[in-house]
């Protein structure tokens, strides 16, 4: 389009110079005649380049208010790295057509309660076995509609920076809900500071233990309380999420953690929740392909250094 009007314009200006060079043979020099004809090549170029941009802004214009609105996806999530994530998802969202809300919470029942309702569509907080477990307990029909990425699990100083210096009367605060204690419980096991009973596995509590190197206390803290304790404890053991927001890095403050390879990493992929029977929703189907895709995962490598990594199925 815009070719089209600069040479219809151009056109004119040819024209309107010829015009001009024959007026001018009346009374005017050649000199004069074609500084005339450079000014009104220049006026006309400048002026077709403006209609151009115009219809330009004009298109664009267009093509954002021919984006169907599609709907409103309501997300319930923990602020790191979930919130976080979505927010990066949010405008490839709008350009499909959806809007996304995203509301905080800071611990993790309710986020599963107001799905359970319906009064959220989805979350975005949690893993498989806590999902399983929570339906179990509390009766809930809550099924995974994709898995987005994995936090491995790690074991962080407090007021000790090494395990090498454990000794009696320490205490190593864990998080208390079922399948998250069970996580730091194994890895402690896996870094020889406790021996599990056999077979305890993904549900092993502090009465698994059989045995440990030193005698030390296993405090269990809500999991959103046991980064706040850091500095009246030996080491705390946190999920990924947690860490961020205590300010740790897996890479540089983890006395251990989990390596990207292990069960324990692969089988805790943080996954978006729903109500069952609303898997196939299309807000639900657009919201998991957006946080898969490599726009999603390129921020989540860039911006975790190792506390968040991508799952692939």
């Amino acid at each position: 389009m815009k070719n089209q009007v600069t040479k219809k314009l151009l056109t004119l200006v040819m024209a309107s110079v010829l015009s001009a060079g024959v007026l001018a043979g009346c009374g005017s020099s050649d000199a004069e005649t074609a500084v005339n004809s450079e000014e009104a090549v220049t006026e006309t170029a400048q002026a077709a380049d403006s209609v151009a941009e115009t219809e330009t802004e004009s298109t664009q214009e267009t093509e954002a208010a021919e984006v169907e609105d599609k709907g409103t996806i309501t997300v319930a999530a923990s602020a790191t790295p979930h919130a976080e994530i979505l927010e990066q998802a949010a405008p490839i969202l709008a350009e499909q057509g959806w809007t996304l809300e995203v509301t905080v919470f800071d611990e993790y029942i309710m986020p599963n309660n107001v799905v359970e309702s319906e009064e959220f569509d989805a979350n975005y907080f949690q893993h498989i076995p806590y999902l399983e477990s929570f339906n179990e307990e509390q009766g809930t029909h809550l099924v995974n509609a994709g898995g987005i990425h994995y936090e491995p699990f790690g074991i962080y100083p407090g007021t000790k920076s090494d395990l090498s210096e454990l000794a009696d009367g320490d205490t190593i605060a864990v998080p208390n809900d079922t399948t998250n204690e069970a996580r730091a419980l194994l890895l402690l096991e896996a870094n020889g500071v406790l021996t599990l009973r056999e077979g305890a596995g993904l549900e092993a509590t502090v009465n698994d233990i059989e045995s440990q190197s030193v005698n030390v206390e296993i405090l269990e803290l809500e999991a959103a309380q046991v980064a706040r304790v850091k500095d009246e404890v030996a080491f705390v053991v946190l999920n990924g999420n947690y860490a961020l927001e205590a300010g740790f890095s897996v890479s540089t403050d983890a006395v251990a953690y989990e390596t990207s390879d292990s069960e324990a990493a692969q089988t805790y992929v943080n996954v978006i929740a729903v109500k069952e029977g609303h898997e196939e929703d299309a807000g639900i189907q657009a919201l998991v392909s957006v946080l898969k895709s490599d726009e999603i995962k390129q921020y989540i490598n860039d911006t975790y250094d190792g506390a968040v990594i991508p799952f692939e199925d």
